[in-house]
């Protein structure tokens, strides 16, 4: 995803929102906060290479110097491992979940991407089993396999797919997000929708099931990975920075792995 605007403001306008990630203090009343960052400065995105995490909006739980490392001074130039700052607040550092996210996404970005997707698909074949096909117990061999798919499979497999997708599309707004949409639901989906479906019943020892499964499943499954993707992409694609298309992306993969988790496990009908 290619970024044309020379300048991004951030505004945080719900005292919710601004307590979640750690900004104040003040809990009465809506706090509108803007910052606005030069696009080239080091602080408008976090880069995965040298782990650069926002640190002049301090949304990091650690102020890293523009190598990446963990400086050790402690002010508020952007370096200190946990030393008190000479900020307004006494020097104290605003510490969140949501921070401390971004610091590891930023440190290991696959890594994080992996688990965080093998969280999800867990929830989601939880939530399948346990309303949808209603078992009386969890088959946890299934939630194990489905989990580990989406560790070693799915988490790293956006990762670079997204990476090399905002590289291959270079045009700017709208037609760029278009374009990216178009290669990512038309062209990458079909293919890793049937890649998934054919290791998952590789992994429960069902091999000769695949083409049949893929045959029953498939298309429908990629109907429903359209119906519900399309519509999201297009703004992720058009909005989000490609370093946090995949965090955007795993908000919506819960619903999608409650439906591909019933989709990749219903019976084979037999003809």
């Amino acid at each position: 995803m290619t970024m044309t605007a020379n300048l991004v403001a951030l505004t945080r306008t719900t005292p919710f929102l601004y307590r979640f990630v750690g900004a104040g203090s003040c809990f009465g009343k809506p706090i509108r906060h803007s910052i606005t960052i030069p696009a080239h400065s080091p602080s408008y995105a976090l880069n995965f290479c040298n782990g650069i995490v926002f640190r002049q909006l301090r949304l990091s739980p650690k102020a890293v110097s523009d190598d990446g490392f963990n400086g050790g001074d402690g002010n508020n130039h952007g370096r200190g491992g946990g030393g008190k700052g000479d900020d307004s607040n006494g020097g104290e550092h605003n510490w969140s979940f949501l921070s401390w996210y971004l610091d590891l996404l930023a440190k290991y970005p696959v890594l994080i991407k992996a688990l965080t997707s093998a969280i999800l698909t867990l929830i989601g074949d939880v939530i399948c089993q346990l309303v949808i096909d209603q078992v009386p117990c969890l088959d946890l061999k299934r939630t194990f396999l489905f989990t580990l798919l989406g560790l070693v499979l799915v988490g790293p497999t956006l990762h670079f797919w997204y990476l090399y997708l905002s590289k291959l599309v270079m045009f700017p707004g709208a037609s760029g997000a278009f374009m990216s949409l178009l290669l990512d639901q038309f062209l990458f989906s079909p293919m890793f929708i049937g890649v998934f479906l054919s290791a998952l019943m590789t992994l429960e020892g069902r091999p000769s099931q695949v083409i049949p499964k893929l045959q029953q499943e498939w298309f429908s499954s990629v109907l429903a990975n359209w119906q519900l993707w399309v519509p999201f992409q297009f703004l992720n694609f058009r909005f989000v920075p490609q370093q946090f298309q995949v965090l955007a992306a795993n908000v919506i993969s819960l619903v999608w792995n409650v439906i591909l988790s019933f989709k990749a496990h219903k019976e084979i009908l037999q003809k």
